[in-house]
C-alpha cells in the first residue's frame, strides 16, 4: 500500500507539473461547454447533447492513451522506474499508482460532462460507468505503449496513431457497417454506442470494455516482466 501510494504522489506531482498534459482534462469539456451553449441550444436541429457525448467519447478513448503512454514512458527514460523496482515495488502496484491519478482525473472529468449533459437518474448512471470503464482502458492501454516505448518521444510516435484509430473507427462504423461488426470489439465502439444511444445493450458494452481492460492488463505484466522490471 505504502508502495502504491508514493508512486500515486509522484505521478500527481509530475503530470500536474505538465501544461500540456493538464490541459487535456480541460479542453475537452469546456469545447463540450462552448459549443453545447452556442450551436446545440440555440438549434432545434443538433441534439442537446450531441457535442458532450462526442467530446466525452474522444476524450475517454484517445487523450488518455498518450497521457497514460507520456508519463510511463518519461519514468522509463529518466530510470524513476528502475528505481522504483530496485525499492520493490510490484508490477500492480506501480500501474495502480501510475494510473490511479489518471484514473481519477478522469472521473472527474466524467462528471463535469454529465453537468454539462444534465445527464439523471439511469442515464447518468450509465454515462458515468461506461466512461469510467472507457477511461480505465485507455489509461492501460496508454500504460502498455508507455512501458514498451524507448523513450517519451517514441511513446508519442506510436501512441498517437493508435489513439486517433481507436478514436475515429467509431465514427466511421457509423456510416459502414462492415467496419461497425469488426469495431464491436474495441472498447472505443462500446463506449460511443452507450454515450450516443442510453437505451443500447448496456451489459454487453461493459462486457466487451471489460475484456479489452483484462487483456490490456495482462499485457502490460508480460511488457513489465519483458523489460527486467519484475523482481
Amino acid at each position: 500500500m505504502k508502495s502504491t501510494r508514493a508512486v500515486f504522489t509522484k505521478q500527481a506531482k509530475d503530470l500536474l507539473r505538465n501544461p500540456a498534459v493538464l490541459m487535456q482534462y480541460i479542453i475537452f469539456p469546456a469545447v463540450a461547454f462552448l459549443m453545447t451553449e452556442l450551436v446545440a441550444k440555440p438549434n432545434p436541429d443538433i441534439p442537446a447533447n450531441m457535442f458532450v457525448c462526442m467530446m466525452a467519447s474522444i476524450f475517454a478513448g484517445m487523450a488518455l492513451i498518450s497521457s497514460a503512454a507520456h508519463a510511463i514512458a518519461e519514468d522509463m527514460e529518466k530510470k524513476s522506474l528502475r528505481f522504483l523496482v530496485m525499492a520493490g515495488v510490484k508490477p500492480h502496484q506501480y500501474l495502480i499508482g501510475t494510473g490511479g491519478f489518471i484514473l481519477i482525473a478522469g472521473a472527474v472529468v466524467s462528471v463535469a460532462f454529465a453537468a454539462i449533459g444534465g445527464f439523471e437518474g439511469a442515464d447518468l448512471a450509465k454515462f458515468l460507468l461506461v466512461m469510467i470503464a472507457g477511461v480505465a482502458a485507455s489509461t492501460l492501454l496508454g500504460s502498455l505503449i508507455g512501458i514498451l516505448a524507448k523513450n517519451q518521444q517514441a511513446a508519442t510516435a506510436v501512441g498517437t496513431p493508435i489513439a486517433i484509430i481507436l478514436g475515429f473507427t467509431p465514427m466511421i462504423a457509423t456510416f459502414n457497417e462492415s467496419i461497425e461488426k469488426v469495431a464491436g470489439v474495441l472498447y472505443t465502439q462500446q463506449l460511443n454506442v452507450i454515450t450516443n444511444d442510453f437505451d443500447a445493450n448496456f451489459t454487453k458494452a461493459m462486457a466487451v470494455i471489460g475484456v479489452n481492460i483484462a487483456i490490456f492488463a495482462v499485457l502490460f505484466a508480460i511488457a513489465y516482466r519483458k523489460r527486467g522490471l519484475a523482481v
